[in-house]
């Protein structure tokens, strides 16, 4: 249960995070339309009052959870991924990331939902998601690239298109795993997927093989 009263600064911005989390579990739970300020005040053992003082309105909420959650989530890829050598295991850090928002909490599970719900009924929702999806495929895009000039990928591969497929796939997954938990292996599929997309981008050996004999015998 929150406090009611205001306090110091401190107090009320862990106030508000509290809040966030409390109105992300209603949320991922009931969707935005159907998640009232009055469900949200009673989670959180508030009176309405004592939520207005925190947030204007029900839409203020959402959108302080969403961009909260969504900065959380893209940080924690950087900053993972900071130290990954190669492409192939930088698709697979950002699919253990995805995989642990997925299962660890509900954050993942109100963006997934709000995403869909948002589809032509909150244009101010639908562009903030729009916004990170295209940062999330332009990420993807970089380490395609990037394993591309490694000679790790295959040159004539189209990154934008390896991008989509793989954020379908991730995303796709999530939405099975959240209808169906008990029979859905969300980590089995996403590692599967993982080594296939690698593989189905990866330079074939003997190709491989033959550009390192080349650079040998050109070194000679």
């Amino acid at each position: 249960m929150l406090a009611e009263r205001p306090g110091q600064p401190q107090a009320r911005g862990q106030a508000r995070l509290d809040l966030m989390g409390i109105a992300i579990d209603c949320f991922a739970r009931y969707g935005f339309q159907a998640t009232s300020i009055d469900r949200i005040a009673k989670a959180a053992g508030l009176t309405k009052g004592a939520l207005y003082y925190h947030f204007k309105d029900k839409e203020a909420l959402l959108f302080a959870a969403v961009t909260n959650r969504l900065g959380q989530f893209e940080r924690r890829v950087v900053t993972d991924l900071a130290a990954v050598p190669d492409a192939p295991a930088a698709l697979r850090q950002v699919a253990q990331v995805c995989l642990e928002h997925a299962t660890k909490s509900n954050h993942r599970r109100m963006i997934v939902t709000l995403m869909v719900e948002a589809i032509d009924t909150n244009p101010r929702l639908e562009a903030q998601f729009r916004a990170m999806m295209q940062r999330f495929r332009q990420h993807l895009q970089g380490i395609v690239r990037h394993g591309q000039a490694a000679r790790q990928f295959r040159s004539e591969i189209n990154p934008a298109v390896a991008a989509e497929v793989y954020a379908g796939a991730i995303i796709g997954s999530e939405i099975q795993y959240y209808q169906d938990p008990q029979h859905f292996d969300l980590a089995a599929t996403i590692a599967v997927f993982v080594e296939q997309f690698i593989g189905w981008l990866s330079v074939p050996q003997r190709v491989a093989r033959r550009r390192t004999a080349g650079r040998h015998a050109r070194r000679k």
